[in-house]
């Protein structure tokens, strides 16, 4: 009885201890997934099982109806071969630029004005105007610039009414055209809409981004004589390694993915002048009723996403832990 008793005063050891601590760990970890279970389950349903079906599909031959025939690699073969796809690869390259890298420029020397005091409350007011591209849908974006950029839109009514009327005078016609008809403008146009659409995110991005900088920085610059371009390059982008990554990774998976804005002002015209990935691969399953050669165009705009992407976000996360 002694025995026990003094047993049953003695305290606990550190091995106790620690078991007691892994079991509460592990039934944390089981009532967090728990918690991510319906989430889990929604993105394998909608987002993992459709990517696996596009894989199964790309190397088969099916018009969504008959039996499907094994092909193999001619759909990747085809993409890769036949004129009309690959230049939609081609054009989502090009609408990157239009897409992300000029918003993510302009955003940059927007949000420097707007935080610098000439702006004063024109930078509110500006913020504001700016973002106002991202609460508007985008097949409404997409009708209100085709009538801007058609043959009697706004833009040829302010811009070119007068250089016709001096033309015409001159007997050499007239400078006015329907820029998203042309074979040359229609795809700059559309990446001009892309610009519109995708300011707003960058510049309010990037102006919070600078907001979190350390006025001390720049004070101690200003002390070693740096002047206001020395301070942009030196600690203004430095600190917004992070933003500017986000910028990106965002507004190219826009660019690759176009598809709303160019259904409604182009529909991939002039003579796929602006087709794109998106578009085609729609036109492919639904109009076409090649399933399979639309799931390897899928297949291959997804690889392209992740080769632009994962350089971004390497760098990105390099930056944070240096």
């Amino acid at each position: 009885m002694l025995n026990s008793a003094t047993t049953s005063r003695r305290p606990l050891g550190a091995g106790s201890t620690l078991g007691g601590l892994r079991t509460l760990v592990r039934a944390d970890r089981a009532r967090g997934w728990l918690f991510l279970l319906p989430a889990l389950a929604a993105y394998g349903m909608f987002v993992l099982w459709p990517l696996a079906n596009s894989v199964k599909y790309s190397f088969y031959n099916w018009d969504g109806i008959n039996p499907a025939k094994w092909v193999g690699l001619s759909n990747y073969g085809q993409v890769f071969t036949n004129a009309t796809l690959y230049s939609a690869i081609e054009h989502s390259g090009i609408l990157i630029i239009f897409f992300s890298f000029l918003p993510t420029a302009l955003g940059l020397a927007l949000a420097a004005f707007m935080r610098s005091a000439i702006a004063g409350r024109l930078g509110t007011v500006a913020r504001v105007v700016i973002f106002l591209p991202q609460v508007v849908a985008l097949v409404a974006a997409g009708i209100a610039w085709s009538w801007l950029l058609g043959y009697n839109g706004a833009i040829n009514q302010i811009f070119y009414a007068p250089i016709d009327a001096v033309l015409k005078l001159l007997g050499l016609g007239a400078a006015k055209q329907a820029w998203l008809g042309s074979f040359q403008f229609a795809l700059p146009g559309v990446g001009l809409i892309g610009v519109w659409v995708m300011l707003g995110f960058c510049t309010v991005l990037l102006t919070v981004g600078m907001g979190k900088i350390d006025p001390s920085l720049y004070e101690a610059s200003q002390l070693d004589g740096a002047g206001p371009v020395r301070e942009f390059f030196d600690i203004t982008l430095p600190s917004l390694r992070q933003e500017i990554g986000v910028c990106l990774t965002v507004t190219m998976i826009a660019a690759l993915s176009a598809f709303d804005i160019v259904y409604i002002s182009t529909q991939g015209g002039p003579a796929n002048q602006t087709m794109v990935p998106g578009l085609e691969i729609y036109l492919l399953a639904f109009t076409n009723r090649e399933v399979g050669l639309a799931s390897a165009l899928a297949i291959v705009l997804v690889v392209l996403v992740v080769v632009c992407i994962v350089p971004i976000q390497w760098y990105v996360n390099r930056g944070n832990e240096s």
